[in-house]
């Protein structure tokens, strides 16, 4: 039987003055129903090229999706038309939690007129109805004193307020899958914690999928049962999120955790590193990694199996 969701050999690229650059080459990812997945990687990974493409909003004709499936559901979304995106899947099943709030927002209607739009376009929702709902998803959000809320521009909310409104948005037509693209990225330490705890509470409630998009390896360990790490649009790891944080096989994954200081007192010690050319046709992390061999050069590695239910593209992976 088919995962709920299921990314397989997805290979995306764009246009651009110089000619085409790959951008995401990903073997194998899957999520299955209430679970949540965390993606990480550093800026210009291909996270968020990732989430768009799912979503069908890769721009076009720039954007080429070269190969690949995506299933959710038991449904291919690679081969829905846009009228069949917008009808039955974006919004009523999937949706997107962007990672600026502000500029996902309109600057010249209130939070208030921004919801009712949603609502009654996908819902069909008007008066008293319109109302009741409106204040069941802010109240889910956990807004306070949602009347005066309404009628608040986006400039007026706070960051945090901001961003439970985007996600009210967001499952306000009843979306079982939700990608969470950095949505703590703008916000101070201590209204990340609320937001994150406030994501966590939804998935278990709405029995949701979440796919939670971060730069923070912390983060996933926290929040999240399994995670794949992300390398230059190549899924380098992938597993249950504990063994990727605490037993990392993948040379990348392992300089990722040894960034995170243990403690206060510890000093963050950066390795004076002389990278190696590139090679082409071999490992994209060959140039930075301090254990590559001439082996590397030669093929790029795919996801292996390394131990229970972990695995690793590297074939210097130690396996168990």
């Amino acid at each position: 039987m088919r995962p709920y969701f299921e990314i397989k050999n997805l290979s995306v690229g764009f246009r651009t003055m110089e000619g085409e650059t790959r951008v995401l080459d990903i073997e194998h990812i899957v999520i299955e129903r209430g679970e949540t997945y965390g993606l990480v990687g550093e800026s210009g990974a291909g996270k968020t090229v990732l989430a768009l493409t799912i979503l069908g909003l890769l721009p076009k004709p720039a954007g080429l999706i070269h190969s690949g499936e995506i299933w959710f559901d038991n449904q291919d979304l690679l081969k829905k038309n846009e009228n069949e995106l917008n009808t039955e899947y974006r919004g009523k099943r999937l949706a997107m939690i962007f990672q600026d709030p502000m500029s996902t927002l309109n600057p010249v209607f209130t939070v208030g007129q921004q919801i009712e739009r949603v609502l009654e376009r996908h819902q069909k929702l008007q008066g008293e109805a319109l109302d009741q709902r409106i204040h069941e998803l802010l109240d889910m959000v956990r807004m306070p004193d949602i009347r005066s809320t309404l009628k608040k521009y986006p400039h007026e909310l706070s960051g945090g307020q901001r961003q439970r409104i985007i996600i009210a948005i967001a499952l306000s037509c009843g979306a079982e899958f939700l990608i969470a693209d950095e949505p703590t990225r703008n916000l101070d330490v201590t209204i990340q914690a609320g937001v994150l705890r406030l994501i966590g509470d939804l998935q278990k409630d709405l029995k949701i999928s979440v796919l939670f998009i971060a730069n923070n390896v912390g983060l996933v360990n926290v929040f999240c049962k399994n995670a794949g790490i992300l390398y230059r649009g190549k899924l380098v790891e992938d597993g249950p999120s504990n063994k990727v944080v605490h037993s990392a096989k993948h040379p990348y994954t392992q300089t990722l955790i040894s960034a995170i200081p243990r403690d206060k007192s510890e000093k963050l010690k950066f390795a004076s590193l002389k990278l190696k050319p590139e090679a082409p046709g071999g490992c994209p992390f060959y140039p930075r990694c301090m254990i590559g061999e001439t082996t590397c050069t030669q093929k790029n590695p795919m996801l292996e199996t390394v131990s229970s239910g972990q695995k690793a593209a590297c074939f210097l992976a130690e396996k168990e």
